[in-house]
C-alpha cells in the first residue's frame, strides 16, 4: 500500500480555513458552556430551592445521559418543525454549549463548595447577603479553581466539535471529508486532519498549563 499525501496537502488551505471554524466553534460552544455551567452549578448549591434545583437537576440529567450526536440534530432537524431555523454554525455552538454546559455545572459546583464555608459565614457577619457573599468572596477564588478542569473540558470540546460537520459546518472534518470525496486519499486525509487536532489540543494544553502555573506561582491555585 503506498500513501500519497500531495493530493491532500494540494487542498491544505481548506483545512486551515475549517481548523479556523472549529477553533470558533469551540469557543463559542465553552463561552455558552461556561454560561450554563454557573448558573446551574449555582442553582444545584441548595437543594431547599426545590423548583430551580429541580430543574437544573432535569439539565444535567438529559444532558449528560444523552448521546452529544442526538442532541446536535435535534437542534438542527428538531427545532424546524416548531418554526424555528437556525443557521448551522449557531445549532452547533448551542449543542456543543449546552451539553458541555452539563460538565461545567459540576466544575462549578465542586470549586464552589470547595472554598472554606467559614468564608461565607464571615461575609454573612460583616453584614453581606447570600447573593453579595456568592458574587464577592466566593465566586473569585472558586473562578481561579476551576482554570485547570475547565481546561480540560476545552480539549475536550475540540475533539468532539468533529460531530459538528454533520451537520454541514465547514469545518476541520468537513473540509477533509470533502478533500476524500475529489481525492479518494481517506486514510491520508485523516491522518493530516488528525495531526491538525493534535496540533490544536496540544497548543491549548500548552497554553492552559503556561495560565496554571502563572496562578501557582502567584498563589492562587493550591
Amino acid at each position: 500500500m503506498n500513501l500519497e499525501f500531495a493530493p491532500v496537502f494540494a487542498d491544505f488551505d481548506s483545512l486551515m480555513r475549517g481548523a479556523v471554524v472549529t477553533v470558533e466553534v469551540t469557543a463559542g460552544a465553552l463561552l455558552l458552556g461556561c454560561v450554563m455551567g454557573l448558573l446551574v452549578g449555582v442553582g444545584r448549591l441548595n437543594p431547599k430551592r426545590y423548583i430551580i434545583y429541580n430543574l437544573c437537576s432535569t439539565y444535567l440529567l438529559f444532558f449528560r445521559g444523552t448521546p452529544l450526536l442526538v442532541q446536535l440534530f435535534i437542534w438542527f432537524f428538531g427545532l424546524p418543525q416548531f418554526g424555528v431555523t437556525l443557521p448551522a454554525f449557531a445549532c452547533g455552538v448551542l449543542g456543543l454549549g449546552m451539553y458541555s454546559g452539563a460538565y461545567v455545572s459540576e466544575i462549578v459546583r465542586g470549586a464552589i463548595q470547595s472554598v472554606d464555608r467559614g468564608q461565607t459565614e464571615a461575609a454573612r457577619s460583616l453584614g453581606m447577603s447570600s447573593g453579595q457573599a456568592m458574587r464577592i468572596i466566593i465566586l473569585p477564588q472558586a473562578v481561579v479553581r476551576m482554570i485547570p478542569p475547565l481546561g480540560n473540558e476545552f480539549i475536550a470540546l475540540i475533539k468532539n466539535s468533529a460531530l459538528v460537520s454533520l451537520l454541514t459546518i465547514h469545518d476541520l472534518m468537513h473540509e477533509g471529508q470533502k478533500i476524500i470525496s475529489v481525492s479518494y486519499r481517506s486514510l491520508e486525509t485523516y491522518l493530516v486532519v488528525a495531526l491538525i487536532y493534535l496540533v490544536l489540543t496540544t497548543a491549548a494544553m500548552v497554553i492552559l498549563r503556561k495560565v496554571e502555573q502563572h496562578l501557582r506561582a502567584g498563589g492562587m491555585v493550591q
